[in-house]
């Protein structure tokens, strides 16, 4: 199947979000539960809420840019459907001389 022809995809369910969401805020969760008693000293302990703190908002911006990439090819997906559909409905089949 060419890309154009390809179907949309459907959005993210509520049910898929929340888990997500829960997903997410356990392991962030658990990661400070670590960090808070881990058995090493403060410099240690804040080097690691130090990472955290990038990790968490990287992961934001990644998703942040892997959502914009979706979204920039559905844009062009569309954009390529209306071409298409409009070489076709300027091509008249039954016209004399195709066929």
């Amino acid at each position: 199947m060419s890309e154009t022809t390809r179907s949309l995809q459907r959005p993210t369910t509520t049910a898929f979000f929340v888990q997500s969401a829960i997903a997410f805020g356990v392991a962030l969760s658990a990661l400070l539960v670590g960090i808070v008693r881990l058995p090493v000293g403060q410099w240690e302990r804040g080097f690691l809420a130090l990472g955290l703190v990038f990790v968490v908002t990287s992961a934001f911006t990644l998703a942040k840019c892997v959502r914009d990439r979706q979204e920039a090819e559905e844009v062009t997906n569309k954009v390529d459907k209306a071409r298409i559909d409009k070489l076709l409905s300027e091509t008249d089949p039954f016209a004399p001389g195709h066929g």
